[in-house]
C-alpha cells in the first residue's frame, strides 16, 4: 500500500474564503474529502498536515521518512524563500511533487521563483485545486510503476 503525505503552508486553511476569485470556492476539508477518495480507488493511503508554521511543516517532512513513500507540498509563500523546507526535502529524498492552486507564473514578480523546484519530481501548477488530484495520481504512478 502506499502512502502519500500532502503538506500544505501558510494560509491554505483559508481556501474557499482567501481571495476565491484566484483560489476557488472549495475548501481544504473538500480538497482532502476528494483526495482521500482518490487514494482509496488507488489502493493508497493519505495522511494530511497544514500549518502557518514553518517549522512544523519542516517537522512532518522529517517525520515522513520511512512512514510514507512520497510527498505532495503546496508550500504557499514558503515557495519563494524557504530554503529550511527545500533542505527537509532534500534531507529525506522522498519524491515529491509542488502543487499550486494558481499559475505562479502569470502572477506577481516574486511569486515566479521557487526554491523548493530543484528538489522536487515536478510542479503542477495553474490547475486549482483539481492540481492536487493529478499531482497525487503522478506521483502514485511514479512509486508503483518506477
Amino acid at each position: 500500500m502506499v502512502s502519500v503525505l500532502l503538506l500544505n503552508g501558510p494560509n491554505l486553511n483559508l481556501l474557499g474564503k482567501r481571495e476565491p476569485d484566484v483560489y476557488g470556492r472549495e475548501t481544504l476539508d473538500d480538497v482532502l474529502a476528494r483526495l482521500e477518495k482518490v487514494m482509496e480507488e488507488l489502493g493508497g493511503r493519505l495522511e494530511h498536515c497544514q500549518s502557518n508554521h514553518e517549522g512544523v511543516l519542516i517537522d512532518a517532512i522529517h517525520r515522513a521518512k520511512g512512514v510514507h513513500d512520497g510527498i505532495v507540498i503546496n508550500p504557499g509563500a514558503f515557495t519563494h524563500y524557504s530554503y529550511a523546507l527545500r533542505d527537509a526535502l532534500a534531507g529525506v529524498a522522498l519524491p515529491a511533487i509542488e502543487v499550486h492552486i494558481s499559475n505562479v507564473h502569470a502572477r506577481e514578480p516574486f511569486r515566479h521563483q521557487s526554491v523548493i523546484a530543484p528538489v522536487v519530481l515536478g510542479q503542477v501548477v495553474g490547475l486549482g485545486t483539481d492540481g492536487y488530484e493529478w499531482a497525487l495520481r503522478a506521483l502514485v504512478r511514479k512509486l508503483t510503476r518506477g
